[in-house]
């Protein structure tokens, strides 16, 4: 998995984790959105946490490949 990771470009993973972030561009991104619930107490729903997670992968994944790059290094 590790060998993986290292080897998904980072123009991908940056742009992957761009555009997720900020889907749906309108009315909100569904970040800013389950960010909103979450603050508010109201993300309590297995689809809303999974929605966090999907949007939040790229970023994951681009966080994870920086790691483990700068211990490679």
């Amino acid at each position: 998995m590790k060998d993986f990771i290292i080897n998904i470009p980072y123009t991908i993973l940056i742009g992957a984790a761009i555009l997720m972030a900020l889907m749906p561009f309108q009315p909100e991104p569904h970040l800013v959105q389950k960010f909103d619930m979450l603050v508010a107490g109201n993300l309590t729903r297995p689809l809303d946490m999974f929605d966090v997670l999907w949007h939040f992968l790229p970023t994951i994944l681009l966080i994870t490949k920086f790691i483990l790059s700068k211990k490679e290094g």
